[in-house]
């Protein structure tokens, strides 16, 4: 499956949107990926994520457990899940740190891959795998739909993506000022209590 055929997906769920947007990384984009609009989509959710199990069985192999950071990757780790046939759970944060609640647990050294939505600096990527290692989870390797940073972002395991995009972000202190003419939006789930 060809990145553009992902990308196709994405703008007949109308998730790729413009304006001013800050990032769960804090940094400013002109364009933001809603991966909650395709998600919405059954038939377009279960297609990206056969797709995404693919990929993460052909690199990685045997697996014994999904795991992913609430809010954005719980659905996309669920359907992925679901096709590999093995059990999905997720991180939660609770005040600014994810723990594992609802009854979850990791069995010591269960073979887990971290499934997200996005990628853009691999920050909450890299912060679940913190929270699974300290569970006693092995993380083999990780997962998302989209690598917003093209292949730059280190989630300190190796990270397969159905598509990878380049989108410009910007530092608070750098923000251009056609940017800063449009109101800012904040989309990500950070920040919720």
């Amino acid at each position: 499956m060809s990145q553009d055929q992902i990308f196709k997906k994405f703008k007949e769920a109308g998730a790729l949107l413009e304006g001013h947007f800050v990032l769960s990384s804090g940094l400013h984009s002109a364009k933001y990926i809603q991966c909650a609009r395709v998600m919405m989509f059954p038939k377009i959710s279960q297609f990206l994520c056969k797709e995404l199990a693919k990929k993460i069985s052909e690199t990685f192999g045997s697996i014994d457990l999904i795991v992913s950071p609430a809010m954005g990757g719980v659905i996309v780790g669920y359907e992925v899940a679901k096709q590999l046939g093995v059990p999905a759970i997720f991180f939660e944060r609770v005040e600014g740190q994810f723990q594992l609640r609802r009854g979850f647990e990791i069995k010591k050294q269960t073979k887990c891959i971290m499934v997200e939505d996005i990628v853009t600096t691999g920050l909450s990527s890299r912060e679940c795998i913190s929270a699974i290692t300290e569970h006693h989870g092995n993380v083999i390797g990780a997962a998302c739909l989209i690598d917003r940073s093209s292949g730059t972002a280190n989630v300190g395991v190796d990270l397969v993506s159905l598509a990878e995009m380049t989108i410009e972000t910007y530092e608070e202190s750098n923000i251009p000022s056609w940017l800063n003419e449009i109101p800012i939006s904040k989309p990500g789930s950070r920040n919720l209590k």
